[in-house]
């Protein structure tokens, strides 16, 4: 029995016995049976929301379960998980649908990928790769020096 039905069934107990709510003890008891009525009823409110709240934490839950599954799926087929390596990883856009591309090197060194979102293929050109770019200038620092000294060797 629920603590709300045992509050009634007290209740009309104290009916059946004919209790004198005009006497001190009975309105003493009068006062008590009102007051474990409330409490009776919030306490059946709390567990109302707590089981409202229990099913939104279950379908939170669900959501994130299946979030973290789509994460190490994406994980898995990058092949950072499976071959324990920690080889790097390169990115480009796909000039079609530019959606981003992430591959490795072994990709690299085929020099093509498809685009997993258009199928485009996509070609990657290493020969400008040999050097250093000149990004810091010691290249060109160096081809001005080795000119430098054809220039004197011409005089």
């Amino acid at each position: 029995m629920e603590i709300l039905e045992k509050v009634a069934y007290m209740k009309g107990l104290a009916e059946g016995i004919g209790l004198d709510v005009k006497s001190k003890e009975g309105k003493l008891l009068k006062v008590m049976m009102d007051i474990l009525d409330d409490v009776a009823l919030e306490l059946q409110d709390i567990r109302d929301e707590q089981a409202d709240l229990e099913e939104g934490l279950d379908a939170v839950s669900e959501d994130l379960a299946d979030v973290e599954s789509c994460l190490f799926d994406m994980e898995d087929e990058d092949g950072d998980e499976e071959d324990g390596e920690d080889g790097e990883v390169y990115q480009t856009t796909c000039p079609n649908c530019e959606e981003e591309i992430f591959f490795d090197e072994d990709i690299l060194a085929d020099g093509s990928v498809l685009c997993p979102n258009c199928g485009e293929e996509l070609e990657f050109d290493l020969s400008d790769l040999s050097g250093c770019g000149g990004c810091c200038g010691t290249c060109a620092d160096a081809e001005d020096d080795g000119e430098d000294e054809d220039d004197e060797d011409d005089e």
